[in-house]
C-alpha cells in the first residue's frame, strides 16, 4: 500500500470517524469498495490472471440488476428485480451462497424510451453499516433493513416526503453513511438523513426535477484545503457540500450531452477530476475557503467518459471512454499518455497497488498494471457468460461478479 493509498485511507477513516461511525472504513460495504474509490488492501493478487487462478466457488440465479453486491459479515448481500414488478433484497452465506433472507417491494418502472434497451431494473448500490444495510428503490424509495434478518427499520419514500417528481431513470446515486446519518442523491436533490429513523434533516441542491430528476452520479466524501465536504455531481453540476449544515460550499457546471454526468468524482492532491459523456474530461482546482472564487477549471480535455468512474494511479487517471476504448491521462497537464483499441462499454475497476482489476460488461475480467508508458495487460479470465453492468465487488481473496442472471463468487488460488 502506497504512501499516498495510506494517507487517503487514514483520511477517509478520520472524517468518518469524527462523525461518530466504526464501520464506514471496513470491507467491501458499499459503492465502489471501503473508501469509495476502488482501492483494495489485503491479500495479494496473481501476478498474472487466467482462468486458472480463479476457483468458482458457488453461483446463484437472479433476476437483472445493476447494483454491485455488498459484504456484510458472513453474508453477501445483492438486489434483483423480477417480472418488471418487484423489487428483491437477498442476503446470502458469503461460504456457500445459500439464501439466509429475502424480502421485497412493488416498485417496478421503466425508463425513457431511448434507454429502455439496458433495462428497467434496479440500480443503486446499497450501503451497509453495522447492523443495518441501506437500499435504494427504483421508485425513490430508500429502505433500511436488519442485516442479520432483512427486518425493516424504515422507509422514506421521496415523491411523498419532499413533494418531488418521480425521476426518469430511477434512484441511480448510490447512498453514502458518515456517522450518524445517511446521504443520498433523491428526492430531485442531495438529502442527509438520520440514519436510525430515516427522518429528513435537510435537503440541498434541489433542482425541482430538472433533467427528468435523476441523479447517475454518486456521492465522495474528501477533505480539500482542510474543509471535510461531500462532493455532489448532479445531471448539470459538480458541487462540495457541508455535511453538518447542507450548505453548498462551491459549485460549478459540467457540460455533457443530456446531463450523463454519471461517474464518482475522484480527488488527487487537493483537484477534482471528472469526466462525462459530451462533455470531456475536467480537473477543478477548489478553495472552499475562498468566498470570491472558490472553484476555478485547471484545464479540460476532449476524451469522455461514459458510465465506468475511473482510477487514479500515480498522479494519472485511467478512464474507460464514452468510444469504448481505455486511456491513461496525465492529471498534471490533462494530456493523454495513451489510447487503446476498444473493448466493452462498460468497465467496473478495482485497484490494488499499482494493478487495476477490469470487469467489462461482456464478461471478460482483465489484469492491467497501471503505468504511463504503456497500455499493459497482465492477464484476462471469462468470469460471466452474461453481460456485467454491475460494479465488481472484493473482499480479501473474494471475487464477486453479478451479471444480469446471477452471482457467481470465486477465489484466488
Amino acid at each position: 500500500m502506497t504512501s499516498r493509498r495510506r494517507n487517503l485511507a487514514a483520511a477517509f477513516a478520520a472524517a468518518v470517524t469524527a462523525w461518530g461511525s466504526t464501520s464506514a472504513a471496513e470491507g467491501w460495504h458499499q459503492w465502489r469498495g471501503p473508501a469509495r474509490d476502488g482501492f483494495v488492501t489485503g491479500a495479494e493478487w496473481p501476478a498474472a490472471l487466467t482462468a486458472e487462478r480463479l476457483a468458482k466457488a458457488w453461483q446463484v440465479d437472479l433476476g437483472p440488476s445493476y447494483s454491485g453486491p455488498v459484504v456484510a459479515g458472513d453474508l453477501v448481500i445483492v438486489t434483483e428485480t423480477r417480472d418488471a414488478k418487484t423489487e428483491h433484497v437477498r442476503a446470502l452465506d458469503r461460504r456457500t451462497g445459500a439464501e439466509r433472507w429475502r424480502v421485497e417491494w412493488e416498485g417496478s418502472m421503466s425508463v425513457p424510451f431511448f434507454a429502455a434497451s439496458n433495462g428497467s431494473w434496479i440500480r443503486a448500490t446499497p450501503c451497509v453499516d453495522g447492523d443495518r444495510v441501506y437500499v435504494a428503490g427504483m421508485r425513490d424509495v430508500l429502505v433500511c433493513l436488519d442485516v442479520a434478518t432483512g427486518k425493516e427499520s424504515w422507509r422514506v419514500d421521496f415523491t411523498k416526503e419532499l413533494e418531488s417528481p418521480l425521476p426518469a431513470f430511477g434512484f441511480v446515486s448510490s447512498p453514502l453513511v458518515l456517522g450518524d446519518h445517511v446521504f443520498v442523491q433523491a428526492g430531485s436533490g442531495f438529502v442527509k438523513l438520520d440514519k436510525a429513523t430515516g427522518k429528513v434533516v435537510w435537503r440541498t441542491l434541489d433542482d425541482g426535477g430538472g433533467m427528468m430528476g435523476s441523479a447517475f452520479s454518486s456521492p465522495y466524501p474528501a477533505t480539500i484545503r482542510g474543509v471535510f465536504q461531500i462532493l455532489v455531481q448532479t445531471r448539470e453540476q459538480l458541487a462540495g457540500v457541508d455535511p453538518e449544515t447542507g450548505k453548498v460550499l462551491w459549485k460549478t457546471p459540467v457540460d455533457a450531452f443530456r446531463g450523463m454526468n454519471i461517474v464518482t468524482p475522484t480527488v488527487h492532491e487537493g483537484r477534482v477530476f471528472t469526466t462525462s459523456y459530451g462533455g470531456g474530461s475536467f480537473l477543478f482546482a477548489v478553495d472552499p475557503t475562498d468566498t470570491a472564487a472558490p472553484v476555478e477549471q485547471v484545464w479540460r480535455n476532449k476524451i469522455q467518459g461514459y458510465m465506468s468512474t475511473p482510477i487514479v494511479i500515480g498522479g494519472h487517471a485511467y478512464v474507460h471512454l464514452r468510444n469504448q476504448r481505455f486511456a491513461c491521462l496525465d492529471l498534471a497537464t490533462g494530456k493523454e499518455a495513451w489510447i487503446t483499441k476498444p473493448f466493452g462499454r462498460y468497465w467496473s475497476m478495482v485497484a490494488r497497488g499499482d494493478l487495476i482489476l477490469a470487469l467489462d460488461e461482456t464478461g471478460d475480467l482483465r489484469l492491467i498494471r497501471a503505468t504511463p508508458e504503456r497500455f499493459e495487460l497482465v492477464g484476462e479470465a471469462k468470469v460471466a457468460a452474461e453481460e456485467s453492468w454491475a460494479h465488481l465487488a472484493l473482499e480479501g481473496d473474494e471475487l464477486y461478479v453479478r451479471d444480469l442472471k446471477g452471482l457467481t463468487a470465486y477465489r484466488w488460488k
